[in-house]
Formats: structure tokens, sequence, C-alpha cells
């Protein structure tokens, strides 16, 4: 195979198709808008702090280390990998947190401390959640989502029903402690959908939470970026910045580039990986298979008020990752997903890299990120930003016993504005289409135009969906896609 490709945009799964595509002998440019790689996970740096924008966990370590064997390449010949002990903290009212361990029999020990005999039944479910956990990462989740066939295999046939029972049941089936549940609960949130309408399968999320462990690349995540980047470019992918593609070129329903810049490319094959709805806003509307009308229908992950603080002490009784359940799930759930609202008493996650790694500040002060999950499409003004901002420093203050507001050095916010802005996000949303049954695998929207030839979509709208190993995933997807239609 030897075509000339234009990847737009330059994400996790903009830069794994490339990589692939570079590898199987093609001509690949990749043209991104911003002015570093990355899409949704790029890297702040200010006064000698450093923030990862975007994703700040990393988990399901083998699909990783799977994408740089593909290429003959170890995670090590790139960045240097940590698993964090503890996982993290849940702080659920003040001065009162449960640590998740490192490892499955200290988990085990929490649990059964707080619920007994739950130690037994956390074991058989995690155990459970390997099994679904095999089964999807070997035999689902590489698929293109063409069609349904791809769901029925002998494991999935005698799971069935859990595709038709949801985490909460599940979960609250084998456990009574609220704290536990939230715990159990808390990974499938990844997948951008509520735990009582994510199927009862996606306890696979647990194992990874659990079972594989959580994990930090040195310098954050976009150490992860910066190698996939390295490697695309050895591969030989033409990497560009500041590269605003306005619209796919067309040309007898085959596409034939893209304008960029204000210049004509062309390619024989585009691989778009910006956001699926923008990718098609690119498209004369005759040549877009969904109308604005499919994309108001689908339930969309949640966006994100975000805050990136330097401190200039360090944070007393906070973990690496830290998560404040110290409000109820449900009224903010709600507030996400049915009534679209600002939340009156939101839940929060702040991570302190700079407790791990001392990339992210300088000696003695501490960097934070915060991240309050909103719906998409809120209206979003600076006086919000700033409202929510004194809610949560306000409560990490008392639940944590101590007092860090005179502490802020700076404070740099980030919100529905800004994903619309810098990603082009449909209604400003943060990781995609919520993975519920009615949007999964074949139901997601297509990798491969349908009314544009040699036209393929790539990222966390498409599948597999939302989070950074299903974007890596995705690449390889359309890819392997591309490879065998024009290598026949």
């Amino acid at each position: 195979m030897n075509k000339k490709i234009i990847v737009i945009g330059s994400g996790f799964a903009s830069l794994s198709a490339a990589c692939y595509l570079a590898k199987a002998g093609n001509e690949v440019t990749i043209y991104e808008k911003n002015p570093t790689v990355g899409g949704r996970a790029r890297r702040l740096s200010r006064d000698g702090f450093h923030f990862d924008i975007g994703p700040t966990w990393y988990w399901m370590p083998g699909v990783f280390e799977k994408f740089f064997a593909d290429f003959n390449k170890k995670i090590t010949d790139y960045y240097q990998l940590e698993k964090l002990a503890p996982a993290y903290d849940v702080y659920f009212k003040e001065n009162e947190k449960i640590t998740i361990a490192d490892n499955l029999d200290a988990i085990a020990a929490t649990f059964e401390a707080i619920e007994k005999g739950s130690a037994k039944k956390l074991k058989s479910f995690i155990k459970e959640a390997q099994d679904n956990y095999a089964i999807a990462v070997d035999k689902m989740v590489y698929k293109p989502g063409d069609s349904i066939t791809e769901l029925i295999t002998t494991e999935t046939i005698v799971r069935v029903h859990q595709f038709f029972s949801t985490i909460s049941k599940e979960v609250r089936k084998r456990f009574k402690d609220e704290r536990l549940i939230k715990i159990l609960e808390f990974p499938v949130l990844f997948l951008g959908a509520k735990p009582s309408d994510t199927p009862s399968f996606y306890s696979f999320m647990n194992f990874a939470d659990f079972g594989l462990g959580t994990w930090h690349p040195k310098k954050g995540m976009y150490a992860v970026v910066e190698a996939m980047e390295q490697l695309s470019k050895e591969l030989g992918v033409r990497v560009v910045t500041h590269a605003n593609v306005t619209k796919i070129l067309v040309k007898d329903k085959k596409t034939i580039g893209v304008h960029v810049n204000g210049i004509d490319e062309f390619a024989d094959i585009v691989v778009s990986g910006a956001d699926y709805h923008h990718s098609e806003q690119l498209l004369d509307k005759e040549n877009r298979m969904y109308s604005e009308k499919y994309w108001n229908k689908k339930i969309f992950a949640p966006s994100s008020l975000l805050f990136y603080v330097g401190f200039d002490k360090k944070i007393e009784n906070v973990s690496h990752h830290t998560l404040f359940f110290d409000t109820p799930f449900e009224p903010h759930a709600q507030e996400i997903y049915d009534t679209k609202v600002w939340p009156k008493k939101p839940l929060f996650y702040a991570s302190f890299p700079s407790k791990t790694d001392s990339f992210f500040a300088p000696n003695g002060k501490e960097a934070a990120t915060f991240l309050i999950p909103i719906a998409p499409g809120l209206e979003d003004t600076e006086a919000t930003r700033k409202h929510y901002f004194n809610i949560i420093i306000d409560r990490l203050e008392k639940i944590t016993q101590q007092t860090v507001k005179q502490n802020v050095i700076f404070v740099e916010s980030y919100c529905v504005n800004d994903f619309i802005k810098d990603y082009n996000s449909y209604k400003g949303n943060a990781y995609g289409l919520a993975n519920i049954l009615t949007q999964t695998a074949f139901l997601r929207p297509k990798i491969k135009s349908r009314k544009v030839q040699n036209l393929f979509f790539t990222g966390q709208l498409t599948v597999p969906g939302p989070g950074v190993p299903p974007s890596l995933i995705s690449g390889k997807i359309v890819s392997e896609k591309i490879i065998k239609e024009f290598s026949s």
C-alpha cells in the first residue's frame, strides 16, 4: 500500500492511526490546528509549574504496551512508568477518607474493615470483572463496529444478561455500604455515563482499577503524547501544527484532500480524528451522514470545568489522585444528564501530580488540577468559573482540615467555551459519546463514510468509545480498515 493520506487532528487516535498507516508504507501528513500536538491531551506550563490539560489517569497499561509493541518498541524506549501507591484517596466527609491501595488484597482488607463479609464478595466481583476484561480487550474492542455480529461470541452469549443489567444493580446486590458502592461505581464514569445506565458487562473497568492498578508516566500524560509524536516521526509521518483544516475536499463523491490554511492539499485518503460532528461540518451538507437532529438526540459524556492551580506550599492530606464524594452523587448526575444545569453541590476530582513527580512544581510548591463534571452546552462565564472555584477550595479546606486559599499563586480555568474553541467540540463535550447500551459498538458513528469514498473517522466518538486507551485502539481500528480496503 502506497497512498498519500491526510490525518486531521493530532489526538491519541490520530497519532495512533498515523503511525499504523505510515508503517504500512503510506505517505502520511497530520494537520493540527493548535500550536502543539496531542488534541485534548496538551500541557500547560507556567512559572515553573506544569499541568496535563486533558487526561490525568493512566489505566489499562497493556493497551499502551500493545501499541508500542506493534512497532517493535517498548514503553521504556520513550517514557518511564510508576505504579501509584496508593492508587487514590476518596473523601466522603470532613476528615473521613478511604484509601485505595495498589493491590487487591489490601483493597479487600479495606472493604472488610468497613463492611463485614465484603472482602470475599469484592474478590468474586473482580474475578468476574477480569473475565469481562479479557473478553472486551481480546474479543470486542478492536472490532470496527460494522455489525452486531461482532458482539456475538460464545463468551458474550453466556453473558448476554450483563448487557441488560447495570453496574449500579450488580454492585448494590453485593454491597450495602454507600461508600463502597460509590467507589465501585466510580470507574465506569470514565465511560461517560451514569452507573445506572451502564451495562454491567462494563465491570471490566473495575478490573482495570483494582486489578491492573493506577499508573503515572513520568512528566505526565503529555509524555505519552510526546512518545507517540516521536514514534510517528520515526515512521516518516509529517506533522504540521498551526494548520486549521476548514474543508474536506470532495469530487465525484470521493475525497481528494483538504483545504488547510487557505491552501488545497490533495490526498488519496482523509482520516479525521477531529470531533466527529465538526468533521462532518467540513463537508457540504449532502455529504454528511448524520443530521443535527441525530446529534441532538445523542447522549454525550460530560463536559468539565477545570482549574489549574499553583500553590506556594505543599498541600496536606491528599494523594496524587483524590476524589471528593462528600455530596450525593445522584443529584449531580441528574444535573449533568437530565436537567442539564449547573450543579448545586458538585462532586469533584483533584490531581496533585507533584506529590509523585517533581517535574510538576518547583521545590516546596504544589501543582493541582481540579475537575468538576458538568453537562455539555452550559452557559460558560467567568463569573460562574470563579463561583465554582471558591466552592471547591472552601470544601478542600474543610474536608482536608487545612487552609490553602491564601497560598494560591495563580489559577487558570478551562471549560465549555475552551473545548469548543480549541477542539471544535460539540457543545463543549470533554469525553465524546457516553458508552450506554444504545451507543455501543456498531451503534456508534461509523468509522467509514457512507457518503464520501476514501473518507474515514477515528476518535472517542467512534468505536470503541471515550478514554485514552480506547482512542489508541480507535486509531488501530481505522488504519486496519483502510489497509484492508486498499490492499485488496
